[in-house]
């Protein structure tokens, strides 16, 4: 539990590192930095409940996309503000490192294997986004539709 608690609080401080690069509003400080911290928090808790790390990176991604698209409308902002630096704890940067450093050593095999598990999670990554993009899009077309109707009662 304490490493569970551990890894959430570094994921919080590498998000607001991630803030300040990326200049968000100061204002957003807290929510950006909660957002990445509970996406690298629900991979963690995924990977110890032996999921597949391609599976914990659509479940991780799916709720940073919400998460992002929740505090957007409610801050009236870019949901991109949310978005990136929440997502980058994510991003299967040592996995895409060690394909290169086993295809570089001459290993072809264990690099291709390396490489395909890393392509795979960060395309589950970009699905988990589009998931919640797209699915919040029809909900939103399905309300105003709602709205329109009921206005013309």
């Amino acid at each position: 539990m304490i490493h569970l608690f551990l890894s959430f609080l570094y994921a919080l401080m590498a998000t607001l590192g991630f803030s300040i690069i990326f200049h968000v509003p100061l204002r957003h400080f807290p929510v950006v930095a909660f957002i990445g911290a509970a996406g690298w928090t629900i991979y963690q808790i995924c990977t110890a409940y032996d999921m597949s790390v391609v599976m914990s990176c659509f479940l991780s991604s799916f709720a940073v996309g919400l998460f992002s698209d929740l505090a957007s409308r409610f801050f009236k902002d870019a949901a991109t503000i949310f978005i990136i630096p929440g997502i980058l704890c994510l991003v299967p940067g040592s996995g895409i490192y060690n394909s290169m450093l086993q295809l570089v050593n001459g290993n072809l095999k264990g690099g291709a294997l390396t490489c395909g598990q890393t392509l795979a999670m960060a395309g589950s990554i970009a699905l988990g986004l589009l998931v919640v993009g797209a699915a919040i899009r029809i909900i939103v077309a399905i309300t105003r539709k709602a709205v329109n109707i009921a206005s013309k009662l």
